[in-house]
């Protein structure tokens, strides 16, 4: 193992070759090709093997990431992928997505003096050289129970409970109100981080498993929806993954103006466009000879950046009211939005929106740091006189999102919820306050990453499966009683 592995003292961090700017501002194929096999091999033998991995400790799925990068670096690609598959759903989508840079890799032990191993990288190559092979199949349950159970949200925390619960051998029913499972990964994550052919390969993967979806399908009360109470009547169970898609709005003057719309509308706009569901006639969110302004600084607002680029936007600039160094999104997608020829105007916040119907301008006034506020970050404050305009005909505000009310939607009063609105758990065991029914994903833990919820929807699988077990020897154990009870009457 030695020789294998310790190499990055004498072997440097090299990424997968990425397309030139200029050649990824036309189109939305991904940035970063695939690793060949000798660059996979030598990249995971950069892996120290420490005694405690802090790579797997920051890792929401706690992936056994040094064992597949071992395996990887000694050519055992089908046991590197039963490793990294053993602990996550969908590798192929972390390895495309995960902000690595602050989970996994930015917690590399090796990064303090050498640059840390490209763990992201060698997870895709791993994972794709599996479709690739032929190894990635689906998990087939060896016995089929009777017991149901309904999935509401075919968003990655509802996959992942789907493909965990058949597994072992629960008919499954997935419900969505898309015409296309994958939720946000489809219609809110662009193609050049995650191509729609990843997600289509994984939605055939579950069918073939033996998961039944039911798309364009709404719960609640009216023609055409199904309600919640039939669902609770139909399935054992129930698991509510519908995420949060509700857009934060911004309380500012001129903010009702045309042109100032929300990153959801926006970016499932553009992903529809790739699927030829929306006609070039309609150009109302579309970016192209604009000059665009997002408001934002986490990995949404940076979606919302370079989809403007690759729609011919005539100028983009992101305003963020913190500076670099605190901004919430991967320092990486703020690099490549740069190359690709994104303004960045850090310690900047909108005050006023200017135009007579449609947005003309922003006024915007400068920020300073403070100090360490309630939450751990730094605060910020105005700077007393700053304030100019930015010419803008297109401004996107990727504020974040928050819950949708489901007990209104619904017509479930009687569901717990938090202060925030998101659906209240029991802590670890994902199960709400009503009998029956499991939550979690963003609609429990509020907007968050796919690896997050992933992760959640294993669990919840787990303590969906264990409810039924128990439920099931219970009903077993009354019908036993009555059945003894009867003889003895005879």
């Amino acid at each position: 193992m030695v020789e294998r592995m310790l190499q990055f003292v004498s072997v440097p961090q090299e990424m997968p070759q990425k397309r030139d700017a200029d050649a990824r501002r036309r189109d939305f194929a991904e940035i970063y090709k695939n690793f060949a096999l000798k660059q996979a091999e030598r990249q995971a033998s950069r892996c120290s093997q420490c005694g405690v991995p802090f790579c797997s400790v920051h890792c929401p799925l706690g992936n056994n990431i040094p064992d597949w990068l071992m395996l990887t670096a000694e050519g055992r690609l089908e046991e590197a992928y039963a490793v990294s598959s053993a602990t996550n759903s969908f590798p192929e989508i972390c390895g495309r997505v995960c902000p690595q840079d602050r989970l996994c890799e930015g917690n590399c032990v090796i990064q303090k003096g050498f640059e840390s191993v490209t763990i992201g990288a060698v997870e895709k190559f791993v994972t794709e050289n599996a479709f690739a092979e032929g190894w990635v199949k689906p998990r087939l349950p060896r016995v089929e129970l009777a017991q149901s159970v309904a999935i509401i949200g075919a968003g990655p925390a509802g996959l992942a409970a789907a493909e965990r619960l058949r597994a072992r051998g629960y008919q499954v029913h997935v419900y969505d109100r898309h015409d296309r499972i994958g939720g946000l990964l489809v219609y809110g994550i662009p193609s050049f981080k995650l191509e729609k052919d990843i997600i289509a390969r994984r939605h055939d993967l579950l069918v073939r498993q033996g998961i039944q979806f039911h798309l364009k399908t709404e719960i609640g009360e009216g023609e055409g929806r199904i309600s919640f109470a039939a669902l609770r009547d139909q399935h054992d169970a129930v698991f509510i993954a519908t995420g949060v898609y509700q857009s934060r709005d911004i309380a500012l003057p001129g903010a009702a103006r045309a042109g100032v719309i929300q990153a959801l509308a926006y970016l499932t706009e553009s992903n529809k466009r790739g699927y030829h569901d929306v006609p070039d006639t309609e150009t109302t969110l579309h970016a192209r000879d604009r000059r665009v302004v997002v408001i934002g600084g986490g990995d949404t607002a940076m979606d919302c950046v370079r989809t403007a680029i690759r729609q011919g936007a005539a100028s983009v600039t992101c305003l963020y009211r913190r500076d670099r160094v605190n901004m919430p999104g991967s320092a990486q997608e703020v690099r490549n939005a740069e190359e690709e020829g994104v303004t960045f105007s850090w310690l900047t916040t909108p005050v006023e929106f200017i135009g007579a119907q449609q947005i003309e301008a922003i006024k915007v006034q400068a920020m300073r740091l403070g100090g360490i506020g309630p939450t751990g970050r730094r605060d910020v404050e105005p700077v007393p006189g700053d304030v100019q305009q930015i010419q803008a005909d297109l401004v996107i505000l990727a504020l974040g999102f928050e819950p949708e009310d489901l007990r209104a939607d619904w017509r479930v009063p009687e569901l717990g919820v938090t202060h925030w609105g998101t659906v209240q758990t029991r802590p670890g065991q994902y199960e709400t306050n009503l009998e029956g029914i499991f939550a979690g994903g963003d609609i429990v833990r509020g907007a968050s990453l796919v690896v997050w919820a992933i992760r959640d929807g294993q669990e919840a699988a787990e303590s969906m499966h264990a409810y039924l077990k128990a439920r099931d020897a219970a009903e077993s154990h009354a019908a036993a009683a009555m059945m003894k009870k009867r003889r003895v009457g005879e």
